[in-house]
């Protein structure tokens, strides 16, 4: 575990959360899957529409598991192949009367948001990943055109750094940052280009 070093107090579940990709064998228990998935239908949307989608599979379910890690780049097969699940996340873009959902990909990013922080919860971890391949993505799991894939995230409990290879391993290994909040927080009015 890595918590991150905040300037401002946030909540342990939020410093504790991040991205490894060093995963341990234990499989995910079906009832914690299911309960992270519950914590992901409670985030808020533009009315209420909820329009995200789960497509998952546990490494024991080897083709069904295999089916979405072939979809991933190459750069990500080596580690999320250890994963105990794999979860392709879809936005509905288009709501039922055909009409666009221009919140579709803000709303699932909350849901995975909420999903995420009910795992960290659960002492699970995640890595979401937007290098996989869209349009295979489309094809192999024959999603219709309202439907899209934003994120496929590797779930499970976390293993050891070690067993990782390089450029793996030092990625896992160095400090955690982010932009300072006066970087991108601004009272008013976004400051002067430069």
């Amino acid at each position: 575990m890595k918590p991150a070093a905040t300037t401002y107090p946030v909540h342990e579940l939020i410093r504790n959360r991040w991205s490894p990709r060093s995963f341990a064998a234990q499989p995910v228990e079906p009832e914690k899957l299911n309960q992270v998935f519950e914590a992901a239908s409670w985030a808020f949307s533009a009315m209420n529409l909820q329009p995200w989608q789960y497509i998952y599979a546990h490494k024991a379910d080897t083709a069904a598991f295999q089916k979405i890690l072939d979809c991933l780049v190459p750069g990500n097969q080596p580690w999320a192949k250890n994963a105990p699940v794999l979860i392709i996340a879809l936005a509905q873009t288009a709501n039922a009367d055909g009409q666009p959902n221009g919140a579709a990909m803000h709303d699932l990013g909350a849901a995975n948001a909420t999903l995420m922080l009910e795992a960290t919860a659960l002492g699970l971890y995640g890595h979401l990943m937007g290098g996989f391949d869209r349009d295979k993505t489309r094809r192999d799991f024959n999603l219709p055109d309202n439907l899209t894939p934003a994120v496929v995230m590797a779930l499970g409990y976390i293993g050891e750094a070690e067993q990782l290879e390089e450029p793996f391993l030092s990625r896992e290994k160095s400090a955690r940052s982010r932009k300072p909040v006066a970087e991108f927080a601004f009272q008013n009015e976004l400051p002067a280009a430069q």
